[in-house]
Formats: structure tokens, sequence, C-alpha cells
């Protein structure tokens, strides 16, 4: 069988050396970044949280609102990754296919 790829992934960099296909080098990434989102999430609720208790103490009722959407926003988005993360996982289990194996280079 021929080369599909143009490109092969050991020769772009010493660090791609470590991944054997492209699959495992998304996996990865996709990996990595559920794990992002879920950090900035929490950093958000903080964040909003501690906007709303000093605007709700300071009476400010627009720091308040703002609060409110920063939490509404973050619960919103932390949702839509969990959500995401579920549905891979339903089709890893429907079609037997690990998507995101923990590969370690």
């Amino acid at each position: 069988m021929d080369r599909v790829f143009a490109v092969d992934i050991k020769d772009l960099s010493p660090t791609f050396k470590s991944f054997a296909t492209y699959g495992d080098l998304v996996s990865v990434i996709v990996w990595n970044a559920f794990m992002l989102a879920g950090v900035i999430s929490f950093l958000l609720l903080i964040f909003g949280g501690f906007g709303f208790i000093v605007g709700a103490g300071a009476g400010d009722t627009k720091r308040v609102e703002q609060a409110q959407k920063t939490i509404t926003g973050a619960i919103m988005g932390l949702l839509i990754v969990v959500t995401s993360y579920w549905i891979i996982q339903v089709l890893e289990k429907l079609t037997g296919v690990n998507l995101l194996a923990p590969v370690i280079p």
C-alpha cells in the first residue's frame, strides 16, 4: 500500500517522532483540549463567583449581572465540553474503536 500523506509525520518535528500515526497526535491534542477547557471553566467559575460576591457586597447591580453572565457562560461551556466527551465515549462503545486513547509519548 502506498503512503496516503505527502509528508511523513516524523519528518515534521523531532517531537512527532514519538507518535506513530496522525491519530495518536490528534488524540493527545483533543485530550489536552478537554483538560484545558475544564481548567478554564473552573477559573471562570471562581472569577465569576468572586465578582458576584464583590458586586453584591458593594450593591453594584451591573457587576452582579456581569458576574452572573460569567458564571452562566462557564457552566454552559463546561456542559458543552462534558457532552462532547460523553458523545465520544458513546461512539467508542458503539464502534469498539478507542478514539481518545491516552497516548503517552
